[in-house]
């Protein structure tokens, strides 16, 4: 496999010598087993496939290896400051791949996303003020704002037109005087959706017309199925008063598959708000890596190619896990998935009492989707090789059958 070559010296500025450019092998199988992996280690022992928590097996783009490579050889891993390097990197990304112009001060440095959350929940208000967001969703959406002393308001997501979206009449029925705040996951994480300019234009109205700040999670924003049919849109496009209402999170650290150096950005444009944003750091985080902001810098300026190459081969699995579904277990219904690795599967039909321990007894590890507030649906991690992903599918097609099995024989 090209990518695991050693990669050259740095330059003498300490810089990571540019490499060629070749296709990533994401056919190749990494073993991360005994590795302290969160993922592998849950079933350690067990003959059970982790396809659970949102990390990926895949091997990461040469660049960024190389990059930490040099930063490595500098021997000393200090307190580490931002430094202008990852911040350009940032901004010139944004305008390339996002068409956004953004200034570097806009950007608050944070060891990961989750204290984000937290960190503008707390900004916002006053303990005990309401933060909204929309279920199903990733579960620190939950637990952040309570972390914050905020109470969390949680509107369930609408099916309109065969598509998920926002319930704009149940949002607006959920408001109450305290409410001081809007929690997004754009895109979504677990339903898939890349929210459409229009929706997103609709919320911000409704953030304008009721006083209410508007942090977007945009850390899957670069993992686009399809993204000629639904293209991203960034927050921070939108135009208008909204503008000062804007705190939007960012991170290499899904796409790029380096979530273990811990780190994201919030890039706030209103200078009061992150001045308060801040100012709640010493509450809920600690020093950034060096290591992070090294890969962080590398992947924005160097890692397109493999982030493309990337995409398509999430694409053809996301349509084997529709092809093995549709064909063999149509009682699992899966809403179209725009972007993201991860499949939401609506298994209620199946009556199963505990979902996530059927599964574990086929040999299937998957997100409970209780967790994200909806019980009777599970999560799947595909971002894994299409070997892995074809024996696990066959496994969850054997689980289903077992499951249909015993609802037939207990009629």
């Amino acid at each position: 496999m090209n990518e695991t070559k050693t990669p050259p010296p740095p330059s003498p500025d300490g810089s990571a010598t540019p490499l060629p450019i070749t296709r990533p092998d994401f056919d190749a199988v990494v073993d991360r087993r005994n590795t302290g992996s969160l993922k592998w280690d849950r079933y350690a022992g067990r003959d059970i496939i982790p396809l659970w928590v949102a990390d990926m097996d895949f091997a990461v783009c040469p660049q960024i290896i190389a990059a930490l490579h040099a930063r490595v050889d500098h021997a000393v891993f200090g307190y580490t400051r931002a430094y202008p390097g990852p911040g350009e990197a940032v901004v010139q990304y944004l305008k390339s791949k996002h068409g956004v112009e953004a200034d570097p001060s806009w950007i608050v440095w944070m060891p990961g996303m989750v204290p984000g959350l937290a960190m503008s929940s707390a900004a916002i208000g006053s303990p005990g003020d309401e933060v909204m967001t929309f279920t199903p969703v990733y579960p620190p959406f939950f637990s952040a704002p309570k972390d914050a002393g905020r109470t969390l308001i949680a509107v369930p997501l609408t099916e309109k037109d065969g598509r998920i979206t926002f319930d704009f009449e149940a949002m607006e029925a959920a408001l109450t005087p305290r409410t001081r705040q809007v929690l997004l996951c754009n895109p979504h994480n677990p339903v898939g959706r890349v929210w459409t300019r229009a929706e997103l234009e609709t919320l911000a109205d409704f953030c304008v017309r009721h006083d209410l700040a508007l942090c977007s999670d945009e850390i899957h924003c670069d993992l686009l199925i399809e993204p000629e049919l639904s293209p991203f849109t960034t927050c921070l496009s939108l135009a208008g008063p909204i503008r000062d209402r804007l705190v939007v999170m960012m991170a290499a650290s899904k796409t790029y598959n380096v979530p273990g150096l811990g780190l994201s950005f919030a890039l706030i444009p209103n200078p009061e708000m992150r001045r308060k944003f801040q100012g709640t750091k010493n509450c809920f985080v600690a020093e950034t890596s060096p290591l992070g902001f090294a890969a962080t810098e590398a992947a924005y300026r160097e890692g397109e190619s493999w982030r493309v190459a990337l995409c398509e081969y999430l694409r053809a699995n996301r349509d084997r896990i529709r092809r093995a579904i549709t064909e063999h277990a149509p009682e699992v219904k899966m809403p179209h998935l725009e972007a993201t690795y991860l499949a939401w599967l609506d298994v209620r039909a199946l009556k199963l009492a505990h979902p996530v321990a059927h599964f574990e007894k086929h040999g299937i590890g998957l997100s409970d989707g209780a967790d994200f507030g909806a019980p009777g649906f599970v999560r799947m991690n595909f971002g894994c090789t299409a070997a892995t992903l074809t024996e696990g599918l066959k496994r969850f097609v054997q689980a289903v059958a077992a499951a249909r099995e015993a609802a037939a024989a207990g009629a």
